[in-house]
């Protein structure tokens, strides 16, 4: 996701919050559920032109030029790189002094994080070969990436949980060294932030975020390793620096706004439902909570919810916002209907608040994340269920994954070719090569069928 941190906004005047009220059976229905689905990953042109002289002195001048962006955008004055480094000993010691609950909720939720991630390795992360009928070695060789960079958000909000998301199943992969970059105007640091670091194994660590510590991690300074690859969500200066030093490294994804549908069938208390809704919209105003049910009532009942609880939340002004200009209860034919709607729209979150969500699981083919049964709340993904809460946005769960172990690997291919197999492979390749005009590919190939005539 895409993160925009907001102060909780003061609800001093009455909020409505009326999510786009539509149904599959009205003539104008795909024409509305196109407009409400709609939004641009494009950048504002002044964040690209400002990313981009950014990212081009970060470059030219290194740490200087971290320390001036790191004084102009966080107010934060430090006389070199290595007063904006965090020890080890101040990882491990604000994980020490935080209150007992929340040592314990981090290590617990570390432990479902890595234990997920484990079994991940296991499943695809190994190195294989075989051997065919000639002798011929061939297989994969699985190895991790050497240093990565994980970029945390900071600022009015902190992202504890983006530390285990993004660190574990890199250590989990082999990654030697994992740098991290957050964030602290005025020179705050969250203890729980950086308590999930040491909880982590986050190697090094900086207090710089924007697109100056993107463009750092990408090209390296002074006091900055450059990273094989960067990680983690952020504000739309670091997506756009992201965009703008692929290549030059590796990134997770390009993220848009928070994303949740869900498909209920009506048995799910309304409550429930609304406060899902709830747990996206306020993450941004651009956020999209979405709800498909063939049940009319139920979704008067969930309006009538989301009527009562809005004025209850802290963040009432952003939820309202996001709900009212990207929000929608949709009354579907029936739920493999809805099932058809979600593959649409491909999903960040998807929750099946249903009786039988097995039933229904099969007909879902788009989706980073799908969660099963009205017990399941998308916050417990969030935080401590175990799978990685990176995920595609923006419809792009049809090509995309969420984060894992995978994303903290490379693949390369082992071929080993006996003597014997190099006179079967060597008549193919010779004739595949001469129908593309490339002769000394087929002679290469053919010196090793005659190995006596060669020079």
């Amino acid at each position: 996701m895409m993160t925009t941190p907001a102060a909780p906004a003061a609800n001093t005047t009455p909020l409505q919050a009326r999510p786009l009220r539509l149904s599959t059976q009205q003539p104008d229905f795909e024409a509305q559920f196109a407009q409400r689905q709609h939004w641009s990953a494009e950048a504002d042109a002044a964040i690209e032109q400002r990313v981009q002289g950014i990212v081009a002195d970060v470059r030219a001048r290194g740490d200087a030029a971290v320390l001036d962006c790191t004084r102009r955008f966080d107010r934060l004055h430090a006389p070199s790189m290595a007063a904006l480094e965090l020890q080890p000993s101040e990882l491990q010691a604000a994980f020490e002094q935080l209150p007992a609950a929340q040592r314990e909720a981090l290590l617990q939720a570390a432990a479902r994080v890595r234990r997920y991630h484990e079994a991940q390795l296991q499943a695809c992360g190994q190195s294989w070969s075989y051997r065919d009928a000639d002798g011929s070695l061939l297989g994969q060789k699985v190895t991790p990436l050497e240093r990565v960079g994980i970029y945390v958000p900071g600022g009015r909000a902190a992202y504890p949980s983006s530390v285990l998301m993004n660190a574990i199943p890199a250590q989990v992969a082999g990654v030697a060294e994992i740098v991290m970059v957050v964030p602290t105007p005025d020179g705050t640091k969250n203890p729980l932030v950086l308590a999930a670091a040491h909880v982590a194994g986050v190697t090094r660590a900086f207090t710089i975020g924007g697109a100056q510590a993107v463009a750092a991690l990408a090209y390296g300074t002074q006091s900055i390793p450059r990273v094989d690859k960067i990680t983690g969500p952020g504000n739309a200066y670091v997506a756009s620096a992201k965009k703008h030093v692929f290549g030059q490294v590796g990134i997770d994804m390009i993220a848009g706004p928070s994303e949740i549908l869900v498909l209920a069938d009506g048995s799910t208390p309304p409550d429930w439902v609304a406060m899902d809704l709830f747990s996206q919209a306020e993450h941004d105003e651009l956020a999209q909570s979405i709800l498909l049910c063939p049940d009319a009532a139920y979704l008067d009942a969930v309006q009538a919810a989301i009527d009562r609880l809005l004025p209850e939340m802290p963040r009432a002004a952003i939820i309202a916002a996001s709900l009212n200009g990207r929000g929608a209860l949709i009354q579907t034919r029936s739920l493999e209907e809805a099932c058809a709607i979600s593959n649409r729209i491909a999903p960040e979150h998807l929750e099946l608040a249903c009786r039988e969500p097995q039933r229904w699981e099969p007909l879902l083919l788009h989706a980073g994340a799908i969660f099963m049964g009205a017990y399941t709340s998308e916050s417990l993904g969030d935080y401590c269920a175990g799978p990685n809460h990176v995920l595609p946005t923006a419809g792009t769960a049809r090509f995309s994954s969420p984060l894992g172990v995978y994303d903290f690997q490379k693949r390369s291919s082992l071929i080993e070719v006996s003597a014997a197999g190099a006179q079967t492979l060597g008549r193919i390749a010779s004739v595949l090569a001469h129908g593309e005009g490339l002769q000394a590919h087929a002679l290469a190939a053919e010196m090793r069928m005659h190995p006596s005539t060669s020079g």
